[in-house]
């Protein structure tokens, strides 16, 4: 059984084991010395000495009244459900690619310059060739702007973005 006591320093609310009646601690708040005092004889539950009467208020803000939890940890043999699911695909995506995820394909204009020929349809073209007219989502013009170590200064170009099932 613990023995509830309050701080005379700082009027903290501890609760030590019974065992330590009458030894010297440190208390956790102020940080001062202070002497645990001795078991009390208790009366339904509650602490008290004879110079203390029991009052209900006194009961309301001890820490012995204080309802006291036990939450157990869910032990589980096989995985858990999810807590968040994923929506169903609508009929249409169903329909037209069962089961295909979506990917995306960038295609920038400077990557596609070799030896100073410009190669982006060429690029563009055998990419969408590759990846079939039906299984296209949605292609995007994009502008983006990165610096030009050649002339030292940052442009502004263009690319594509590309949404397939595949």
């Amino acid at each position: 059984m613990d023995i509830v006591f309050n701080c005379p320093n700082c009027d903290q609310e501890l609760a030590v084991d019974q065992t330590g009646a009458g030894s010297e601690i440190e208390c956790p708040t102020c940080h001062e010395s202070i002497t645990i005092p001795s078991a009390k004889v208790t009366t339904g539950g509650l602490p008290t000495t004879p110079s203390t009467p029991v009052t209900a208020s006194a009961v309301a803000a001890s820490a012995a009244a204080k309802v006291e939890l036990h939450l157990k940890v869910p032990v589980r043999d096989k995985p858990a459900e999810p807590l968040i699911g994923k929506p169903k695909p609508p009929l249409e995506v169903v329909q037209k690619g069962a089961g295909k995820r979506l990917r995306t394909l960038t295609i920038r204009h400077a990557s596609c310059i070799e030896a100073g020929h410009d190669k982006f349809d060429e690029k563009v073209s055998a990419a969408l060739q590759e990846i079939g007219e039906t299984n296209i989502v949605g292609i995007h013009v994009i502008n983006y702007e990165h610096f030009d170590v050649a002339v030292q200064k940052i442009m502004t170009d263009y690319g594509v973005f590309i949404i397939y099932r595949g």
